[in-house]
């Protein structure tokens, strides 16, 4: 899989994971308006593989993940990865039946209920122009 995006390593990319084919084309979609370098994955473990790989670490600008995940909770991959790449905001995309109110507030997480497609550019938009990447 790092072989096929080598060439996108000297571009800011933005990781998205999302185990659902059909969200995922979606958000993807979406994402790549706001840049199109975007890598999908379909498991929090091919993730947190990637991240492993300096060149794709040190290009990433953003993760884009659901909260809901097969075999690791959506905090503890958020957790995961805020360890391993604290520079790199992690936007959490919630279901509508979930209250994001109960979320703890982490530096570097931003939680964004699944509403409009704008509202999702709009995020990304700001996350990605923060002027540079975050520190922990």
């Amino acid at each position: 899989m790092l072989r096929l995006i080598r060439h996108k390593l000297n571009m800011a990319l933005i990781l998205l994971v999302d185990e659902n084919p059909l969200r995922a084309s979606l958000r993807q979609s979406l994402l790549e308006r706001a840049t199109p370098d975007v890598v999908r994955v379909s498991s929090p473990a091919e993730a947190l593989c990637m991240v492993e790989s300096e060149d794709f670490a040190r290009s990433l600008r953003l993760v884009v993940t659901g909260s809901r995940m097969s075999g690791i909770s959506g905090a503890e991959f958020v957790s995961e990865m805020r360890a391993r790449l604290p520079q790199v905001p992690v936007l959490v995309l919630a279901d509508h039946d979930e209250k994001l109110s109960e979320r703890q507030q982490t530096a570097g997480v931003r939680y964004l209920s699944a509403g409009s497609p704008e509202e999702l550019r709009t995020t990304v938009d700001g996350l990605l122009n923060d002027g540079s990447r975050q520190t922990a």
